[in-house]
């Protein structure tokens, strides 16, 4: 077990990129709206969870129909790519609405806005390229993230304003940009051979 300080930071800036929960505060508050309660603990502990789950067995899975993990990768970095794209734009590529939520705090909460498919591919992308105890820390660290998020909601909106919010969601949006041209580009290397 190498415990590696970078590797568990940059692990860490990744996931909390990708899941975007600061961002995503508009929607937990429109959710506690509609469901007047939502389990913070169960979200948070279900979604960290599915990711650890995703982190040991996507790989099998992907093995098991044939698809190899730097392939995995590059369509990783496409799907940060547009993520990133929605957070710097402002725009909605894809959102699933589900109206009839009759437990929020699993779904769509802890699946699929945070434990998604933008974190899940995110996992593999970064178990290409980096160890997976440092990836189980900044997975745990992010479930540490999200329950405090989710507990405060409320006063992080009224703290930081609809403004504040739009600001960290372009800041994050241009790191994972950046972060998904780099993942493509070392995949891409890896799969060509070049």
């Amino acid at each position: 077990m190498q415990l590696i300080f970078k590797e568990i930071i940059t692990a860490f800036m990744v996931l909390f990129a990708v899941i975007d929960i600061v961002g995503n505060i508009p929607i937990i508050i429109d959710l506690r709206k509609k469901v007047g309660h939502i389990q913070s603990e169960k979200a948070s502990i279900i979604a960290g969870a599915i990711m650890i789950v995703f982190l040991f067995l996507g790989k099998s899975i992907l093995n098991l129909i044939g698809i190899d993990v730097n392939s995995f990768a590059i369509a990783g970095a496409f799907i940060l790519f547009f993520i990133a794209l929605e957070m710097i734009l402002g725009i909605t590529l894809y959102k699933e609405e589900d109206n009839n939520v009759m437990t929020a705090s699993i779904f769509p909460l802890a699946f699929p806005l945070i434990a998604g498919p933008g974190s899940l591919t995110t996992l593999l992308s970064l178990r290409a390229e980096f160890r997976v105890e440092n990836i189980i820390i900044a997975i745990i660290l992010n479930v540490i993230v999200i329950f405090v998020v989710l507990k405060t909601s409320k006063k992080i909106e009224r703290f930081l304003g609809q403004n504040g919010i739009n600001i960290i969601r372009k800041v994050f949006g241009v790191v994972l940009l950046a972060i998904a041209v780099k993942l493509f580009a070392v995949n891409i290397k890896i799969l060509f051979n070049i």
